[in-house]
């Protein structure tokens, strides 16, 4: 049994980005293994056979596959900034949903055999809703960021970075501040560590427990 939880995770996955901001701020240490999607190692595949990051594995051997679960644990266990204060789940599950389904029709049109500005259009609608909600308030749910922040930026993040050009010149002011107000937190940067990919028999690499400060604004 290990004497550290691990996380299977890949870097630039928006689910687990925001798994691993919650365990940042809720200060859980975990060994990480960054997976080569290509090649996913059967270590993870035995422990949740489903076959996608993240994956936690707790140190009595319990799995946590579903991304929002491993946010709730970990604040569940420790919530320094009050996270849970500042939830939406109806919110969430229309980025999870809704908005997901069209970010990928518009990232990826020839995998999914779509019409990218149709897609691109849809997903327009939620980032408008999103930015009206940052006009009287700096995050999504109140004037300090919560668990809608990091459960909906990665996702705001990937589709800005499919077009950056055309993102930028878009009528949302308020949501990009809040992205780019995002992206140059620290929290942010310290979850995005670059590591390579996990093979059996690699020394350990153990994400400590510590946790950057609230950012302002």
């Amino acid at each position: 049994m290990s004497t550290e939880r691990i996380l299977y995770s890949f870097r630039r996955c928006p689910y687990a980005i925001r798994a691993r901001l919650a365990l940042a701020i809720s200060e859980t240490s975990y060994e990480l293994r960054e997976v080569r999607l290509s090649r996913k190692p059967a270590a993870m595949l035995e422990a949740s056979p489903k076959g996608t990051v993240p994956v936690l594995v707790l140190t009595d051997g319990t799995v946590i596959d579903e991304s929002s679960q491993i946010m709730r644990w970990a604040l569940d266990r420790n919530d320094p900034e009050g996270w849970l204060e500042r939830d939406d789940a109806a919110l969430i599950e229309r980025n999870d949903g809704p908005f997901k389904h069209d970010l990928d029709r518009y990232k990826y049109p020839d995998r999914h055999d779509s019409d990218a500005l149709e897609h691109r259009q849809r997903g327009m609608e939620f980032l408008g809703l999103l930015d009206a909600r940052l006009s009287d308030h700096a995050h999504l749910c109140g004037s300090q960021r919560g668990m809608a922040d990091a459960a909906i930026m990665p996702f705001v993040r990937q589709f800005a970075g499919v077009d950056s050009e055309w993102f930028a010149a878009q009528p949302i002011p308020h949501l990009q501040k809040w992205l780019a107000d995002q992206l140059a937190s620290p929290l942010f940067s310290q979850v995005m560590l670059r590591v390579d990919a996990w093979s059996p028999g690699d020394p350990a690499v153990v994400v400590s427990g510590a946790s950057p400060g609230q950012p302002d604004g």
